[in-house]
């Protein structure tokens, strides 16, 4: 086991801290209490760039000094001015209003993934495949997991009884950071692998808006009512589809993981409603390669720009800066990281455009820091960057459907996507109507079905993403989901897996390591080469089930060595370990 390394993040309480904007552009309360991320400049005394802050009129909440980040809060709306030309500050980006939270947020990560689930699996009422209570538990085979003939992905990828199982399931010393929105550490299915010893929440929930209406939902935690939950709890559900799908062992029970017997460690970086902020993000970054950490599976984009541009001419100049903070904060993190020994894995993101061309966003910024401030239309150039998903040392996963066409709503791009994995798509059937079973199947907290009503009275699901499974007294539930928040977690299995058979011994940590360049390069050299499809112009058709018709045409570029919808190829995991 790799020895629990207890990490110090300095936490200060000094003076405070809030907005300043340019004429016409949305501008901090005086009195009212804002939030601030400060970048410090590289080299420069952190003692130094906290006198800054407080002269400023900042209040310093949280600072990271691996990285130079703090979280500061102030009521002072001049002090983004007061700080812009100091010598010790490189950026400043507003954080939000104490209890801040917009009305509408259409294209947050969470927004994303709930438009896409929303989608896929809204129950029509009659006609669709995969109905509640259709799978049947069956007397697995030898290492077989009951549900496995559900998981086409694995057999996509070679994961199963005959293919990578059977050489390799991966190590218990290799470490699987899941920076997510939490874990569901008590899950039957994920409880044998999760790490509680090493898994840290670096969020606090947003209970309600300035309005009162509730964001992430009321403060539960006894005794304090703190806001902030306890490291294996997970209500949002993605963050645990995401570990299960990496790392569910092989215990007769549901379904089994890419690298069954690999450590889970939940790094909680994301909100209940599916913010994920660049504090967090830093923080949970820094942790990791500090407790050795091997491979650090990444299905989000920090809020609450979906792309962050240092020139737009749609952004005011606080805007710019606030861009430029994030990309700068963000790639300092991946750089500690991947220095030290973790494989960097991310989703490509959900947009369904290709990041090499210029792309509109009309959802940006996607979380109100301020009164008056709202989305507005941009045009995205290459230079801009989704963060983490384009920062250096990071490799990006497009989404595959069961037939292994890119799913239709996975981004792409000849040189921004790395890999491909299986992550889902529900209209990739024959006749292009949607199918449930076409998404991926991996563990979900019990808890979330009970409260979104998705059981009867007796545990059964009632809904066709729901599956039961059940053995002697133990019950476990999954549901299907889809996109490449999906893709990523199976790329990052493989990558686990990679490490646990030609790692070597970590000297500082214990347990094993490797190379992250050299991770990436087994990871590219394995996997399957697939070509673009013919036309490259590839239409998507897709009949929903209110009768409407949504054709979408996206144009793959490159070759069979690598391309925009499959990168160097299909991630595999037989070829990985044999």
């Amino acid at each position: 086991m790799k020895r629990a390394v207890v990490i110090a993040f300095t936490f200060l309480v000094t003076a405070t801290s809030a907005a300043a904007a340019k004429a016409g552009q949305p501008v901090a309360e005086a009195g009212r209490e804002t939030e601030y991320v400060v970048l410090y400049k590289e080299g420069v005394n952190a003692a130094d760039a906290r006198g800054a802050i407080q002269a400023a009129g900042g209040r310093i909440l949280k600072e990271n000094g691996t990285v130079g980040l703090a979280t500061v809060s102030t009521t002072d709306p001049g002090f983004t001015s007061l700080l812009r030309g100091s010598a010790l500050i490189e950026g400043v980006a507003r954080n939000r209003s104490v209890g801040g939270m917009p009305e509408n947020a259409p294209m947050s990560d969470g927004a994303v993934r709930k438009a896409l689930r929303a989608e896929a699996f809204e129950e029509p009422g009659t006609g669709e495949r995969g109905t509640p209570s259709a799978v049947k538990r069956r007397k697995p085979a030898p290492q077989a997991e009951p549900l496995s003939e559900l998981q086409w992905d694995m057999k996509q990828i070679g994961a199963t009884v005959d293919g990578s199982y059977k050489y390799g399931q991966g190590d218990p010393e290799v470490l699987v950071a899941i920076l997510d929105t939490g874990v569901d550490g008590s899950h039957p299915d994920i409880a044998p692998n999760f790490n509680r010893e090493l898994s840290r929440n670096f969020t606090v929930d947003i209970p309600v808006d300035a309005d009162g209406e509730e964001v992430d939902g009321p403060c539960e935690e006894e005794p304090d009512r703190s806001c902030e939950d306890p490291a294996d709890v997970d209500e949002d559900g993605h963050g645990t589809h995401v570990a299960s799908a990496l790392a569910a062992p092989i215990n007769g029970l549901g379904i089994a993981g890419v690298a069954p017997k690999v450590s889970i460690v939940n790094l909680r970086v994301g909100s209940d409603a599916g913010y994920f902020f660049l504090q967090p993000s830093v923080d949970a970054l820094t942790y990791a390669a500090d407790i050795g950490v091997d491979v650090a599976n990444m299905s989000f984009y920090t809020d609450p720009w979906l792309s962050n541009c240092t020139g737009n001419p749609s952004d005011s100049p606080e805007e710019r800066l606030e861009q430029t903070t994030i990309r700068s904060a963000m790639q300092r993190a991946l750089d500690y990281a991947h220095a030290r020994g973790v494989t960097l894995i991310t989703a490509i993101g959900n947009q369904a455009v290709d990041l090499t061309k210029d792309y509109v966003d009309s959802s940006s910024p996607n979380f109100v820091r301020v009164p008056g401030e709202k989305p507005h239309s941009r045009t995205i150039t290459p230079d801009c960057d989704i963060m983490p998903v384009e920062g250096n040392h990071v490799i990006r996963v497009s989404a595959t459907g069961v037939s292994e066409r890119k799913s239709f709503g996975s981004n792409y791009g000849d040189g921004s996507t790395d890999l491909a994995a299986p992550g889902g798509d529900t209209y990739d059937t024959p006749d292009n109507t949607r199918d449930t079973t076409r998404a991926t199947l991996a563990a979900y907290p019990k808890a979330l079905a009970v409260a979104r009503g998705e059981l009867n009275p007796d545990g059964t699901p009632n809904v066709a993403r729901v599956v039961r499974d059940c053995d002697d007294a133990v019950c476990a539930y999954y549901q299907y989901d889809q996109g490449t928040s999906m893709a990523s977690p199976r790329a990052a299995g493989v990558a686990a897996l990679i490490v646990s058979e030609h790692g070597h011994q970590d000297r500082e940590h214990g347990g094993k390591t490797l190379n992250p360049d050299v991770v990436e390069a087994m990871l590219k050299t394995t996997a399957t080469r697939k070509d673009c499809p013919t036309p490259a112009a590839y239409t998507y058709t897709r009949h929903l089930p209110n009768g409407t018709t949504v054709t979408d045409t996206h144009l793959c570029e490159g070759n069979r060595f690598r391309n925009g919808f499959y990168g160097y190829g299909i991630v595999n995991a037989l070829r990985a370990v044999r």
